[in-house]
């Protein structure tokens, strides 16, 4: 089953929160995705804004039950931002 690798708040009211995005099909597990912090090397579909600011609107990365193992398998990288800060 492992229902825990995949959550959908249709109550949101941002549900869901890309324009565009599959309504059936998404996950709000990661609702603030754990690879921002990452940069550049977050593997989504992103963009800076001009005040410096990523933009993360068109990424559905982790919103995407198949990513589940990928975003977990990057837990190491973003713990090691942590520790150095």
């Amino acid at each position: 089953m492992e229902h825990y690798r995949y959550f959908q708040h249709k109550e949101c009211e941002y549900f869901p929160c890309h324009k565009g995005a599959d309504r059936d099909n998404f996950s709000c597990l990661f609702c603030y995705c754990p690879l921002y912090a990452l940069g550049e090397n977050c593997g989504g579909s992103f963009t800076y804004l001009p005040n410096g600011i990523k933009d993360c609107s068109h990424c559905l990365v982790p919103h995407k039950k198949e990513n589940y193992d990928k975003i977990n398998e990057r837990f190491a990288e973003v713990a090691e931002i942590a520790k150095k800060k």
